[in-house]
């Protein structure tokens, strides 16, 4: 009678264990990142800037928040918004974390769904989901606080597009944002999150308190977080077309059996910088959200420090930012990196030639960063970007078929440069 009661026991375990492990996939399976995006984390201000004499003061272009030449709405009430995601890595399962990081305001999340995407503002209809939070539809977005969204089974193709609809009942206020979203995004009047299209839409460029899109991959399947400015961000590439270099680098690592599992995370934010806090807080200063919070991240590619050296670094006094400085700083994220068991790869900093802060002083300052990038080993690798888009007769500039004509952020061509220089195989070691 013991033997049939202990047999009945270990039948009951085993079936249980085996329901557990059913709601979380196959054997070692984990939660990774497929895609990401990095918010400001603090209402946008613009720094002390340095101007070299003689030149002007720039203009940064469109401010957060609703300000005239800017696509992101001041508020949203009564309106649902769908957002279009590029996903790196595949799964069976998917989640999606929202993000309150600047709110001032609780803000109420009535209904949130996502599908698979087919074109412009359409789904799949037989693939939308609800998304819950704690098992509930609606849920409020307090000041400051991520959320993540309890799982749902959805077969997520790599390199595929997904559309995450949040339907805002009440007055929002200024959104936390990421700019540029280089995916169009659809606001509509209603809740309209389960609709196969969303008719009568208005349109903005930006993500809103959409910060992450996570599945269930295989044990062997891991991220790398792209931390930049705005070349890492995209800008100057075409919008809708995935040609940032990390979209390009996602896409190198798909076409291999033994990278298919990597996902790429575009944590770029146009204007930042790995010191001080000007268009969003530092790199400093987001490291802990924007890449310790993603699950499953395993490498960092660190493209910073053009706008410290060009906000703060192109005069000769002795307030002048040195290479010492940043380099002080990419040992913080370094040694913090690898105390979570991250790998660090560092990117050298690029030729800019002819951009409005460009002077000699600030040359020399970029070329001896780029020599101890290259030379100090204290990354775990290195890609030289700087060799992989300088003009070979002019090394101070772009290649000319490399520059949109700003000087200093690479076009597609250029992005692809950059996504070839990656050996991937340093990525398996």
């Amino acid at each position: 009678m013991k033997k049939i009661i202990l047999a009945f026991a270990v039948l009951l375990i085993s079936q249980s264990s085996s329901n557990a492990q059913k709601q979380k996939g196959s054997i070692g399976d984990h939660w990774v990142a497929t895609w990401a995006t990095a918010q400001d984390l603090a209402p946008t201000v613009r720094d002390t800037i340095d101007i070299p004499p003689g030149l002007a003061r720039p203009n940064f272009g469109r401010a957060r928040g609703g300000p005239p030449g800017s696509d992101i709405p001041a508020t949203l009430t009564n309106q649902t918004v769908r957002m279009v995601v590029h996903t790196s890595i595949g799964g069976r399962k998917v989640r999606v974390e929202l993000s309150n990081a600047i709110g001032k305001n609780a803000i109420v999340i009535g209904s949130a769904h996502i599908a698979l995407r087919t074109e412009a503002s359409g789904i799949s209809v037989p693939s939308d989901r609800t998304l819950t939070f704690g098992c509930r539809q609606a849920v409020t977005l307090q000041p400051g606080v991520l959320l993540v969204s309890d799982p749902v089974d959805l077969d997520v193709k790599p390199m595929s597009d997904l559309a995450v609809s949040l339907f805002l009942p009440k007055d929002t206020g200024a959104p936390t944002s990421h700019a540029l979203g280089l995916h169009t995004a659809y606001i509509a009047t209603g809740d309209t999150t389960g609709n196969a299209v969303m008719s009568d839409s208005t349109k903005t460029t930006a993500y809103l308190w959409l910060s992450s899109v996570d599945v269930v991959a295989p044990v062997d399947s891991f991220a790398i977080v792209a931390l930049g400015d705005s070349i890492t961000d995209g800008y100057k590439t075409t919008p809708e077309a995935n040609q940032a270099w990390p979209s390009l680098l996602s896409k190198r690592l798909a076409q291999s059996k033994a990278t298919a599992g990597i996902g790429v995370l575009n944590l770029g934010i146009s204007g930042n910088e790995v010191l001080k806090d000007g268009a969003g807080v530092s790199a400093l200063a987001r490291f802990d959200r924007d890449v310790l919070s993603r699950p499953g991240v395993k490498w960092i590619v660190l493209l910073e420090g053009v706008n410290d050296l060009n906000l703060h670094g192109q005069i000769t006094d002795s307030t002048s930012l040195q290479p010492d400085d940043l380099i002080f700083g990419y040992r913080q994220i370094i040694d913090r990196a690898h105390a979570f068991g991250i790998k660090v790869m560092g990117a050298t900093i690029m030729a800019q030639e002819g951009t409005w802060p460009s002077t000699p002083t600030g040359e020399v300052k970029r070329l001896k960063l780029n020599d101890w990038i290259r030379t100090s080993h204290q990354f775990d690798a290195v890609v030289d970007f700087d060799e992989a888009v300088r003009d070979p007769s002019h090394v101070s500039r772009l290649r000319p078929d490399f520059n949109p004509g700003d000087n200093i952020h690479p076009n597609d061509a250029g992005n692809k440069a950059m996504a070839d220089k990656f050996d991937l195989a340093v990525f398996r070691k």
